[in-house]
């Protein structure tokens, strides 16, 4: 484990008496009230000194209600720092209105279109789509792509026609580690490292393997590829809590990742487990 707190750039939290989120009915565990001490009790015994929550696919047209619940949140627990919103960012430049009233909230850091669930292939390369990502930049406002790895080609055509948005890349892209193919993911990862306005988070890989008899070896050489492709200075820890309980408690995933990265130096890890997100999320302003 980590021996320092650690800040976690992928956290969810979930209120269904106040939201509703159509996604969880294929994962009713996961439809329960989640708040910030709920994280924590299940994180023990690492400690985390700040977070980042990260939008939960709330069901239209609930966003804006889902960041002023989590501002709310913000106010009365201060480990909350930084809160990536949803915002349907294909309507172009008419979701400007949104976009001011997230900007009102003092957490609000990123935004998040999920693509992985979007049936057309070209979802986000849309004329429209693109437009209002590249709406972000004017308030340096980043953007979380989360696909899966047979999006990826068009995920890399986004960030290249957005060069002054800072994007993250959520779940390494979501590689299909159940059926252990590693291509042509790996070739993405690099092309999608080339960019200098791109990070990644390692978060999210447990899910992508087999829930009940996933192995650490059977993760390691995607977690190992993401770092080499992005190096150290742009990757975040998330431990993509709660969903990732489907394939792994918290501390295992720390655990986990820190013994991918054992022969790291120490500045290297805090890079990885603290710093980066840190400055990504603009934490300290």
């Amino acid at each position: 484990m980590p021996d320092f707190p650690i800040v976690d750039s992928h956290i969810h939290l979930v209120d269904p008496k106040r939201l509703s989120y159509g996604w969880t009915a294929d994962a009713p565990s996961l439809n329960r009230q989640v708040l910030p001490s709920d994280l924590f009790a299940a994180a023990a015994p690492v400690e985390i000194e700040a977070f980042v929550f990260v939008e939960v696919d709330v069901d239209t047209p609930l966003h804006l209600d889902e960041a002023a619940w989590i501002s709310e949140l913000a106010e009365s627990e201060p480990r909350l720092k930084a809160m990536t919103a949803s915002l349907p960012l294909e309507q172009g430049e008419a979701i400007a209105p949104d976009l001011e009233k997230l900007l009102q909230h003092k957490t609000f850091r990123a935004v998040r279109r999920l693509i992985q669930s979007q049936p057309d292939p070209e979802f986000c390369i849309q004329p429209d789509f693109v437009a209002g990502v590249r709406l972000l930049a004017a308030q340096d406002i980043a953007f979380e792509i989360c696909i899966y790895h047979h999006q990826f080609a068009n995920a890399i055509k986004l960030a290249q026609q957005c060069p002054e948005v800072r994007f993250v890349l959520d779940h390494i892209a979501k590689p299909a580690i159940k059926n252990g193919l590693l291509d042509p993911w790996r070739q993405h990862m690099k092309e999608m490292a080339a960019l200098p306005n791109v990070w990644c988070k390692i978060s999210g890989v447990a899910t992508e393997a087999d829930h009940k008899n996933w192995t650490r070896d059977q993760l390691k050489p995607y977690i190992v590829h993401a770092i080499e492709s992005f190096d150290f200075d742009r990757v975040m820890f998330g431990g993509d809590w709660h969903v990732a309980e489907l394939a792994i408690a918290y501390p295992d995933w720390v655990a986990l990742v820190d013994w991918v990265v054992e022969g790291a130096s120490a500045e290297e890890k805090q890079k990885l487990f603290r710093d980066n997100a840190t400055r990504f999320y603009r934490m300290d302003g």
